[in-house]
C-alpha cells in the first residue's frame, strides 16, 4: 500500500518535509516547465503520463509493441513521485537527475515484493526508458516530447497571457523520428499557426 501511497504524489504534493523517503519535497508534481512560465493551475506528471499511454495506444505501427509502449509511457516518470519533476533549467546535471531518479526507483520497487512480476517489469520499463535504445523507447521519447508540446497549444489557447509558449515548441523542433509523430506533430504546428498565428518555422 505504501507503494500506491507515494506513487499517488504524481497526482497531488510530493512528501512533506520530515518524510523517511527522500526527504524533504524537492518539488510539488505539477510539471515545471508550466510553472516556470506561470501557468495557472498547470497539468501533473501524472496528467502528463496518461495522455501519452493514449497516445501510445493511438501507435499504428506493427513493427512496434504496442502494449510495452503504452506500459512504458505510464510508468516512465514514476520516479519523480520522490524525484520531482528535474527539467533543464533547474541546473541539475545529467547525471545528478539520473541518479536521484534512480534513488526514487530504487526506493519505491523496495516496496514491492522482490523479484515479483511487478518489481521487476516497472524496473526494467523505466531503465529502458532511460536507456532510449530500443524502438520502443525511442517512440515513447517522442510521445513524451510530442505530449509536452500538445500541452502548450492547449494553454497557449486557454491562457493567452502565458502565449506564447514558443521555448516547447523551439526545444523540439527536429526532435521527433517517428514517422506517425512527425506527421502528428506537423499537424499540431498547423492548427497552432491557424488558430493562434504563431509560427514554429518563423518565430
Amino acid at each position: 500500500m505504501q507503494f500506491l501511497h507515494i506513487v499517488n504524489n504524481l497526482k497531488v504534493r510530493a512528501w512533506a518535509a520530515g518524510s523517511s523517503l527522500m526527504g524533504a519535497a524537492r518539488a510539488t508534481t505539477k510539471r515545471t516547465g508550466w510553472v516556470r512560465h506561470g501557468v495557472p493551475a498547470p497539468e501533473s506528471i501524472a496528467d502528463h503520463m496518461h495522455r501519452m499511454g493514449v497516445m501510445a495506444m493511438l501507435i499504428q505501427d506493427p513493427a512496434l509493441k504496442r502494449d510495452h509502449c503504452i506500459k512504458m509511457a505510464i510508468v516512465h516518470d514514476i520516479a519523480e513521485s520522490l524525484a520531482g519533476d528535474i527539467t533543464p533549467n533547474c541546473g541539475v546535471s545529467k547525471e545528478e537527475k539520473f541518479r536521484l531518479e534512480k534513488e526514487g526507483l530504487d526506493q519505491l520497487c523496495a516496496l514491492l515484493a522482490p523479484a515479483s512480476i511487478a518489481e521487476t517489469e516497472i524496473r526494467s520499463l523505466w531503465l529502458e526508458y532511460e536507456e532510449g535504445t530500443t524502438p520502443e523507447a525511442r517512440l515513447v521519447k517522442d510521445l513524451d516530447k510530442f505530449e509536452m508540446i500538445v500541452q502548450a497549444f492547449e494553454y497557449e489557447k486557454q491562457h493567452p497571457a502565458v502565449a506564447p509558449l514558443a521555448d516547447f515548441f523551439r526545444s523540439t523542433m527536429g526532435y521527433f523520428a517517428h514517422p506517425e509523430v512527425k506527421a502528428w506533430a506537423e499537424q499540431l504546428y498547423k492548427d497552432r499557426k491557424a488558430l493562434l498565428g504563431f509560427d514554429v518555422y518563423n518565430p
